[in-house]
């Protein structure tokens, strides 16, 4: 099994900054990708930025220009910093890692428990 803590969500003013973190542990022998995802009140789950074991970036149009992802292998952490950011950015977002615990099987998907991101005035 593979666990994430996901931490740096909370309440910003528009134009203002927050910067997410996303720790993996446990049975992990690779990594695939690693990324966030969000999903606001009465809304379907959407991408919001993944990034690959070959540091390949993808990024939702929204906050293309405006979010960061990138990723530390060596503490198996995934990150988004996110700036000039506005109300319609408010959402709980979530991380996901794509691992498997030896070679040759398949990637698993996992999810962190959700973080809040509120922006508003």
């Amino acid at each position: 099994q593979v666990q994430l803590v996901e931490s740096g969500g909370g309440l910003v003013q528009p134009g203002g900054s927050l910067r997410l973190s996303c720790a993996a542990s446990g049975s992990i022998f690779s990594i695939n990708s690693m990324g966030w995802y969000r999903q606001a009140p009465g809304k379907q789950r959407e991408l919001v930025a993944t990034i690959t074991i070959g540091d390949t970036t993808n990024y939702a149009d929204s906050v293309r220009g405006r979010f960061t992802v990138s990723r530390d292998s060596a503490k198996n952490t995934v990150y988004l910093q996110m700036n000039s950011l506005k109300p319609e950015d408010t959402a709980v977002y979530y991380c996901n890692v794509e691992s498997r615990s030896k070679p040759f099987i398949a990637f698993r998907s996992y999810w962190g428990q959700g973080t809040q991101v509120t922006v508003s005035s």
